[in-house]
């Protein structure tokens, strides 16, 4: 049997196979981008332009070189100027631009904001840097007691449609799984100009540390169990916007999770822990296993393999919704 064909179409770009390296730090350097694109990734997501970071960059340079005069020793030994290209957005600019020129694979850059204008104006620049696609990271903690779930994902949708009216690359839209009328949403982000979306954003919640008694943050790498939740939606989001690219993350570190994914529906499948966990080489070994299972199961490309095991081709779509959750909690352990 001839090797399966691993190309597939996610946001209306041709990729060459299913799985996408996910932001991380390795997608922040040209080096390790370029070895991520040897080992066989079709795609990468660059790191996420942080408005409130690259402002307090610009900020921060700006205060330096305004009281560096009050300074006695500023006249002798003057502070260090900071290059441009390294504060602010310029650098996540010049990122697009040199994984453009280095990469012969897409590059998505990522973007998350606190004011909808903000949104726009950045993606703008990345989408004119270079950047294959656009993907809005909708992280945020919604604290505000005045404001309404509802209001909360108008919000959302307001940045989607803002963002989609400024770029003319494709747009795809990273989610938490806080939203509660996901299936809703989904149809309204569609609506507001979206190409596809990222299932899901990761939680990384504050730490208490009890010897400081401070607050802090701590790095937690994914787990494969983690893949069940965005599976399930996957499932049966598929079945109900058939145009719409979808993206699965979190939970993804093997070949075997990529079929998972591809099987309710995924086009792709996008990791990051995996290879922050152990190299940008762990992809190719991702890769060999996802062509080891279509070859042993006689497929002869992922397109054959996609959504064959979505909600609206099993023959019963409710193992996606409740079906599963009262078999576990009413089997005996």
């Amino acid at each position: 049997m001839s090797v399966p064909d691993l190309s597939t179409t996610y946001l209306g770009l041709e990729l060459s196979g299913p799985i996408v390296a996910s932001s991380s730090p390795l997608t922040g350097r040209i080096e390790t981008l370029q070895e991520l694109e040897r080992a066989g990734a079709a795609a990468v997501v660059l790191p996420s332009l942080f408005q409130e970071e690259v402002e307090a960059e610009e900020l921060e340079a700006s205060d330096l070189q305004e009281t560096g005069d009050d300074f006695a020793e500023y006249a002798s030994a003057p502070l260090p100027e900071v290059p441009a290209d390294d504060i602010g957005p310029s650098r996540f600019v010049r990122l697009v631009s040199q994984a453009r020129d280095a990469l012969g694979i897409p590059v998505i850059a990522s973007v998350n904001g606190t004011r909808p204008g903000d949104w726009a104006r950045y993606a703008r620049l990345l989408a004119d840097a270079g950047a294959n696609a656009i993907e809005l990271n909708l992280y945020s903690v919604n604290a505000d007691p005045d404001e309404s779930s509802a209001q909360a994902e108008d919000r959302y949708l307001t940045i989607i449609d803002a963002v989609r009216h400024h770029i003319e690359v494709p747009l795809a839209v990273k989610l938490s799984q806080h939203i509660t009328g996901l299936s809703n949403f989904a149809k309204r982000a569609q609506d507001a100009g979206a190409d596809g979306l990222v299932l899901f954003n990761r939680f990384y919640g504050a730490e208490v540390d009890l010897d400081s008694l401070s607050l802090r943050s701590l790095l937690s790498l994914s787990s494969s169990d983690e893949l069940r939740y965005p599976l399930r939606w996957i499932g049966i989001l598929r079945a109900q916007r058939p145009g719409l690219s979808l993206a699965a993350t979190s939970g993804v570190h093997s070949g075997l999770d990529a079929v998972k994914a591809l099987l309710v529906g995924a086009d792709v499948a996008y990791t990051a822990s995996a290879v922050v966990r152990q190299s940008p080489q762990h992809i190719r070994t991702m890769v060999g296993e996802l062509t080891n299972w279509l070859t042993e199961h006689e497929y002869e490309s992922v397109r054959q393999l996609t959504s064959s095991m979505s909600a609206a081709n099993v023959d019963d779509p409710g193992e996606f919704e409740r079906a599963q959750y009262i078999k576990v909690i009413t089997s005996r352990l």
